[in-house]
């Protein structure tokens, strides 16, 4: 079974993912699958130009849990999108050194539930579990995952709506 690890760059996804890894649990990185289909970098949003598409359709499916901001794209069997309230996700992303333009507009993609919408867009809401990590630690993450692993979790959206409280960021 292929779980796809998702969320908003800052969400914690890494940090979750190492700790399933400390349990055993094994984890690829999509950072080390996809350089075949790396198009160029965009200097204006300091990032890399994916060919998301050709990456998804030619994704060789691994056991366990495949992380990146792009996985809720493949062809998962369950999708966990992790999710932080915008005012802690800009705190992150700016301790990280990130560009304001970097840092807004992944504040804005939070905030306007684009990794969520685009998997309920592909997957539908029976495969998808949404975690909050805003003030959870690593370790109840790591607790939330292996439950969705065990099958013992149920599929959940809609545990946060950033766009009221938010919106001023936009």
């Amino acid at each position: 079974m292929m779980i796809a690890l998702t969320g908003t760059p800052g969400t914690g996804k890494t940090l979750v993912a190492q700790e399933l890894q400390k349990r055993g649990i094994p984890v690829t990185y999509a950072s080390d699958t996809i350089d075949p289909y790396r198009l160029g970098n965009d200097p204006e949003r300091d990032t890399d130009i994916i060919d998301e598409e050709r990456w998804a359709e030619e994704f060789s499916p691994v056991e366990g849990i495949i992380e990146g901001h792009l996985t809720h794209l493949l062809p998962a069997d369950r999708v966990i999108i992790l999710r932080c309230r915008p005012d802690v996700l800009k705190e992150r992303l700016t301790r990280r050194g990130y560009p304001e333009k970097k840092i807004k507009e992944n504040v804005e993609a939070e905030i306007l539930d684009v990794c969520l919408a685009e998997a309920f867009d592909i997957h539908g809401e029976e495969k998808l579990y949404e975690i909050d990590t805003t003030n959870a630690d690593i370790p109840d993450c790591a607790e939330q995952i292996e439950a969705v692993i065990r099958g013992t979790a149920k599929p959940v959206v809609g545990i946060v709506d950033w766009l009221i409280t938010y919106r001023d960021m936009l």
